[in-house]
């Protein structure tokens, strides 16, 4: 923990005071109303959030849930557990309760025959198959109710803390629950952790069994910028999607829960995505090792001043036209003392807007300082201690 504090503060390209309030307000139009239950339109790589409403409201997921599956099925082939290649047995299970004899959406899998994980992935995500999600599920866990136990501990792992799964299909199961937030945190989870297994939801369509079926996200023939992710539609949840698009570097994820029908999913899906892109900016203003204060004050040691630098990349999301008025404050140790190691903590980055912060991460030593001998050391000690005498 620090002790004390000192704090410098300065602005990064403009003076803040400089803004009034009533032109601050101007700088972000008023957000989109949608004809939906609930809604979330987020930054891929912040995670900040744009604009949402009722986005902690729960509601059943649909056919959503198979995000989930499809992320802890990329997990168990990234840990070795699992081959894209490997065979798996379709039960009789999958298909009665996800196969062609259902109202459902299906991949069309033959019982009793061996598909690949590959396969199978591509069904769940393009076809939605009910057929394919069942068949993994019993394949990764012995049984889809063992495996909804993973899905509920992977939720909690990545911070869906209002979401319950009762299945890994979305079918309609009492208790079985999710958020757009939460929706939205599993879909980040996705396009940052499996990249490779992301771009299956950007593939328009998927054959199997002679069977060609379109991926029902209209949105990826629609706007070239779009490539993913899932629908989802039951009586009780109405139709929902969860959508991803991507224009000259920044990434959104919207995420729309409750409309009438497949137009009007795609339709208000739209009007976030567009709402995002044209009114906010996802920039790194800071890159890791940046200097940040210079000549830093050190006691005890061999050298008399040191660096600080950040130690990550410092990106963040704010509204189109006010990176002027971002405000940068930087809090150091007032009394640092060697040694002093290489990636030592000793200060923190604060960065606002508009008195709202939007990060705060550490500043590091940028190299080692040794402690120095004991006359050298003796000398500072006499300088400290007349200087909080005269302080």
């Amino acid at each position: 923990m620090f002790k004390k504090w000192t704090l410098y503060s300065w602005i990064i390209a403009f003076c803040l005071l400089a803004v009034s309030p009533i032109q601050a307000q101007k700088l972000v139009p008023a957000p989109p109303e949608l004809a939906a239950k609930a809604w979330i339109l987020i930054d891929a790589q912040t995670g900040h959030v744009l604009v949402e409403s009722n986005a902690d409201v729960q509601l059943p997921p649909a056919s959503l849930a198979k995000m989930m599956t499809t992320y802890i099925v990329s997990n168990e082939i990234e840990a070795e557990r699992l081959e894209e290649t490997s065979k798996v047995l379709i039960s009789d299970n999958a298909w009665e309760r996800g196969g062609a004899k259902t109202d459902g959406s299906t991949m069309f899998l033959s019982p009793r025959t061996e598909v690949s994980v590959l396969d199978l992935m591509h069904g769940v995500i393009i076809q939605s198959g009910n057929d394919a999600a069942i068949a993994l599920a019993e394949h990764i866990s012995g049984s889809e109710m063992a495996f909804s136990d993973t899905m509920n501990r992977q939720a909690q792992l990545l911070g869906m803390t209002n979401t319950v799964y009762m299945n890994a299909t979305g079918l309609p199961a009492e208790g079985m629950v999710s958020t757009a937030r939460d929706l939205s945190i599993i879909a980040q989870s996705i396009i940052r952790d499996h990249p490779k297994y992301y771009s299956i939801y950007a593939k328009k369509y998927f054959k199997h069994n002679n069977i060609n079926q379109p991926n029902r996200n209209r949105l990826l023939w629609r706007d070239t910028s779009v490539d993913g992710l899932k629908t989802g539609h039951t009586n009780a949840a109405g139709y929902c999607l969860v959508a991803s698009a991507k224009r000259s570097g920044m990434r959104l994820i919207s995420v729309v829960l409750g409309t009438n029908d497949d137009a009007s999913r795609a339709r208000e899906s739209q009007k976030l995505l567009s709402y995002g892109f044209r009114h906010f900016d996802t920039k790194t203003i800071y890159s890791a090792g940046d200097l940040i204060k210079s000549n830093t004050k050190v006691w005890y040691g061999t050298e008399e001043f040191l660096n600080l630098a950040i130690a990550d990349d410092v990106t963040l999301t704010f509204p189109r036209g006010s990176q002027k008025n971002l405000a940068a404050n930087i809090l150091v140790d007032e009394q640092i003392e060697a040694p002093v190691y290489t990636g030592q903590e000793l200060g923190r980055l604060q960065v606002t807007l508009e008195g709202k912060m939007l990060v705060d991460l550490p500043l590091v030593a940028q190299s080692d300082i040794a402690e120095a001998g004991f006359m050298s050391r003796f000398v500072d000690w006499i300088v400290l201690f007349f200087t909080k005498i005269i302080s």
